[in-house]
């Protein structure tokens, strides 16, 4: 069993999580992000922040030797804004230069942290990891480009890694999460399309357990796994069981998917310069449209995977630990 495990993205809303799960489980942390904000309260003595990109040959050398396993979760995701050429550098390209430093000190095993948008829209869902992937969105495409790169290193090398592709993950501080929450709460939200788009999530629990089995099952390298809890459910049903959660009534407008298409590509454009986040944008149309729904068993049969939360109980979970109450937000 590995004792010291170097983070990447940790200052992030699933980075923050894994941090406390490897600190509670005896493990020295090494901490790796551009902004450490969210785990700066946290007094351990076994916890190291390093404030940095993970592709710096200095960041590297004080961050991975003595390592055992690395857990990647490091990417340019939620900036819409970024120049393109940040998405293939950070997703893609660093890749190469880090897995090769990673395996000249000692590196035991190196879980890469992918996402289920790699398979674009899904035709025919379930999907599973030997489903076609095609991705569209600039995130999805580098995310998976770098998947490729992970697996190629692999073949050439022989290096332990493991490719973890997440379902939608949500819980206390996910910014996502909250403003659905939020939204929803004071009947701001309404649908894009009629709702019956399948979505396929997964607890920030559950999700952190499933990398602490990746990182620790023999059989795992060089596999790809799917996480996501046991079923995934329709857009309708989440947004209404947030409704029951904060007493608020259940959204009835449905704007047209065509419409808030074009509002998407229009604010996009109108932002970029700007360099902010647009209210709309393609990306999160995507949250409304076609259906995330994927097949876990290769993650319950190698893995041991098996999810702790469904829909409503991870909800009402996370609605507890963020002291969200009725109408009118958290407490």
């Amino acid at each position: 069993m590995y004792q010291t495990v170097l983070i990447t993205g940790a200052g992030g809303f699933i980075g923050s999580h894994v941090v406390e799960k490897q600190l509670s489980l005896g493990r020295e942390v090494r901490a790796v992000d551009l902004h450490l904000d969210r785990i700066s309260d946290i007094s351990h003595p076994a916890l190291r922040r390093i404030q940095g990109n993970f592709a710096d040959p200095a960041v590297q050398q004080e961050a991975i030797p003595g390592a055992e396993v690395v857990i990647h979760l490091a990417s340019a995701h939620l900036e819409v804004s970024l120049p393109e050429e940040t998405y293939w550098q950070v997703n893609v390209h660093s890749l190469a230069g880090f897995l090769q430093a990673c395996r000249d000190h000692g590196v035991q095993r190196f879980v890469q942290v992918s996402s289920s948008g790699v398979y674009g829209a899904i035709k025919e869902p379930p999907a599973d990891e030997e489903s076609p992937c095609h991705p569209e969105l600039l995130y999805e495409r580098t995310k998976y480009q770098g998947e490729l790169e992970v697996k190629r290193f692999y073949q050439e090398t022989g290096f332990p890694v493991v490719i973890v592709r997440p379902a939608w993950v949500y819980g206390p501080g996910c910014p996502r999460t909250g403003k659905l929450f939020r939204s929803i709460a004071k009947n701001r939200f309404f649908f894009v399309g009629d709702g019956m788009a399948l979505r396929h999530c997964v607890y920030i629990d559950d999700f952190v357990d499933a990398l602490e089995l990746a990182a620790t099952t023999e059989r795992a390298v060089g596999r790809t796994y799917i996480i996501g809890d046991e079923a995934p459910t329709t857009l309708e049903n989440l947004v209404s069981e947030i409704a029951r959660i904060t007493n608020a009534s259940v959204p009835r407008f449905h704007a047209p998917v065509w419409l808030m298409a074009a509002v998407g590509l229009l604010m996009e454009a109108a932002f970029f310069p700007l360099r902010k986040e647009p209210p709309i944008s393609r990306r999160t149309l995507r949250f409304f449209q076609g259906n995330s729904a994927f097949d876990i068993s290769r993650a319950k049969r190698e893995l041991g995977f098996v999810p702790k939360y469904d829909v409503s109980t991870g909800l009402r979970a996370y609605a507890q630990r963020s002291r969200i109450g009725s109408i009118g937000g958290a407490k």
